[in-house]
């Protein structure tokens, strides 16, 4: 992966050039962008630019699942009666991704601490990453639940993009933030500009963090069981977070005699049954224990044992869990609780 960095130069372009540039895209790779799905927004492949929602927000789900997908064969199996053969199914082909916004760049630098900078790097997540160039596009302001700004992140963050988009009145600013960004962009096509992106408005609540020193003194509160009480244990907040990545593998038999395949599935530590071993014995048995444990993997557990760089937590501030959660757990008021409780 190329670090991202500055390429110190500006286009301007109309939104003409860009679905004409995106269907150049689309000819020569698999371009993925926000698409209408049955009324749900969603990171889908699109054939065209004529496919692509404008005027878009944020999709329901992040672009996780383009590089972690929430079902994948990671090998198939062949028995027979002398030999078994492993043949691994790796990711083959590029793909462009347009329209990221930057708190799912963000989540993906959160997974690339687990999937690739830790030992042993993960070869099937890593082949997606390497094979796929990032599009971003700026937001303009806050949706109502993101809190993007209080956990280290801005709406125009430009961090993990190859190429970066900044809409104006009636056009886009596009700027180049790595070398495999540059290679994606016609330049002699393209006008330069001298014009910056306007800021993008900030004016959602800023919410005070606990300390990570602060969190071990939190374990055994009793504030866990009392916001448990109305959990669920739907997992539906992982599955929506551009950051979560338990998963489970099993192996399952397919329809030709002696051939199976080895399938990674996502996987919460919110729900019931999560780590249960031989003899029924749940670690987190209490609703309340595993409340608890996805919020100190977020903020504290996974900041400890992974290199995040500068970040102190795995949260990006999408607020896409309080959108989804249908109990309205909200984790702005679990950190604001946390944070007087300190």
């Amino acid at each position: 992966m190329s670090t991202s960095q500055t390429i110190n130069k500006t286009w301007l372009i109309s939104q003409e050039a860009l679905e004409n540039w995106l269907d150049s895209l689309a000819k020569a790779r698999s371009l993925i962008a926000p698409r209408d799905v049955d009324g749900v927004l969603l990171y889908r492949p699109v054939e065209n630019s004529n496919q692509i929602k404008w005027g878009f927000t944020r999709p329901v789900l992040s672009a996780k699942e383009v590089f972690f997908p929430s079902t994948e064969r990671l090998l198939k199996i062949e028995k027979t009666n002398q030999h078994v053969t492993l043949l691994e199914t790796l990711p083959e082909g590029q793909t462009v991704i347009f329209g990221l916004r930057p708190c799912d760049a963000r989540g993906l630098q959160a997974l690339d601490a687990l999937f690739i900078k830790h030992t042993p790097t993960d070869p099937y997540y890593a082949r997606r990453r390497e094979n796929t160039a990032i599009i971003g596009l700026a937001c303009k302001e806050m949706g109502p639940t993101c809190f993007c700004t209080s956990v280290g992140g801005a709406p125009d963050d430009s961090d993990g993009m190859d190429v970066m988009l900044y809409e104006t009145e009636d056009s886009y600013l596009v700027r180049a933030m790595t070398e495999k960004g540059l290679a994606l962009i016609p330049q002699t096509e393209w006008p330069l500009t001298e014009e910056v992106p306007a800021p993008a408005k900030m004016d959602a609540p800023l919410y005070s963090l606990p300390q990570q020193n602060s969190w071990p003194a939190h374990f055994n509160a009793n504030y866990w069981e009392h916001v448990s009480e109305r959990c669920l244990s739907c997992r539906v907040c992982a599955y929506v977070c551009p950051t979560c990545r338990c998963f489970v593998i099993r192996d399952e038999s397919l329809t030709a005699p002696g051939q199976f395949e080895r399938i990674r599935c996502w996987d919460s530590c919110n729900g019931a049954n999560y780590r249960r071993i031989a003899g029924g014995h749940r670690p987190r048995s209490e609703k309340g224990e595993r409340l608890r444990n996805r919020f100190y993997c977020k903020f504290y557990y996974y900041a400890e044992q992974y290199d995040l760089g500068e970040e102190t937590s795995a949260c990006t501030g999408c607020g896409r869990c309080v959108d989804s959660c249908p109990v309205n757990i909200d984790i702005t008021e679990v950190l604001t609780e946390l944070g007087r409780l300190a």
